[in-house]
């Protein structure tokens, strides 16, 4: 029988805070980069669309980062702190997963992206009327925010249960030590 050191009421309600806290500033970054992403692919004005472009580039990917680095600390800590755990329930195993899967394509996927689109901001504004935003940026845009929204509704409304249940005893039979 494994043990779980439960968080006093005061350090839950504030590691609570810090998780709601930093979700929420990552949803806010998020929904910030898709501001700038539509901008800069909606608008006739290239001196606009390289600014907007760039804006993402200054802003956006380590404060997203970091944001999701603690909102993922933070949730594993309420979750071995709770009765919740990290992997008892289904709806925190899926988040726990969505988060770090998130945080390592910010890293290594959007990073990347957001830089070479950067470039092609830098371009816009010298004057290059061959730099073009390529469309697929607006793709992350709509992925994150969505996946994130996921994570808040599997936090309010707790679906699907225990991944596993906790063993029953079994009625009716008896303990074969001391039997004979």
């Amino acid at each position: 029988m494994t043990t779980t050191r439960k968080l006093s009421g005061r350090a839950r309600k504030a590691v609570l805070l810090v998780h709601v806290l930093s979700a929420a500033a990552w949803l806010g970054i998020d929904l910030a980069l898709g501001i700038l992403i539509v901008v800069a692919l909606s608008t006739e004005d290239t001196g606009t669309a390289g600014v907007a472009i760039q804006a993402v580039d200054l802003f956006a990917i380590w404060p997203m980062f970091g944001a999701s680095v603690v909102c993922m600390i933070s949730g594993a800590v309420l979750g071995l702190g709770s009765k919740y755990g990290l992997v008892r329930y289904w709806w925190v195993a899926i988040k726990f997963v969505l988060n770090a899967g998130m945080s390592l394509l910010i890293a290594f996927s959007l990073r990347p992206g957001v830089a070479e689109a950067a470039g092609i901001g830098r371009r816009m504004l010298a004057g290059d009327p061959a730099a073009v935003i390529p469309p697929d940026v607006l793709y992350p845009v709509v992925v994150a925010p969505t996946l994130l929204l996921f994570a808040y509704f599997l936090s309010v409304f707790k679906p699907w249960g225990r991944i596993r249940r906790p063993a029953e005893p079994v009625k009716g039979r008896r303990d074969l030590v001391g039997a004979v």
